[in-house]
């Protein structure tokens, strides 16, 4: 798994992470990938694969566990807020957080080890991007 693989085996698991995975936040995964420079030279031929082995963990046991350990096995320090950042856009982006994705935020900002002010923040900035009139 490289580094932007990781990026993205995080937004899928935060879509998924409710059972559904909806038009906004699949927009939301593919405008990350195609804007955002972190991003500027990703194979998107990559995205099923990637997308496939998150949902496939999902079903295992301790899938959450090895999803976490495969993201900061490729993912490097610098990249953890993020990482994060890109989780809270995708899970606004639909307007609502459910249950699951707020568990599964939760879980990122413990497996990652984010300051709780620096969280707070990007969750902060996610929500008014995502604000509706």
């Amino acid at each position: 798994m490289t580094e932007q693989d990781a990026l993205v085996a995080v937004m899928i698991a935060v879509s998924a992470s409710d059972s559904k995975m909806d038009t906004a936040e699949l927009i939301k995964i593919n405008s990350a990938i195609n804007n955002l420079p972190v991003f500027a030279d990703y194979d998107v031929d990559r995205l099923s694969t990637v997308s496939q082995v998150v949902l496939d963990l999902f079903d295992e046991e301790d899938g959450l566990d090895a999803l976490f350990g495969l993201v900061r096995e490729a993912l490097p320090e610098r990249l953890f807020e993020t990482s994060y950042a890109l989780a809270c856009d995708v899970a606004a982006s639909n307007g609502h957080l459910s249950d699951g994705e707020l568990r599964l935020l939760e879980e990122i900002r413990y497996e990652l080890n984010l300051d709780r002010l620096h969280a707070a923040a990007i969750e902060r900035g996610a929500r008014a991007r995502h604000m509706t009139l």
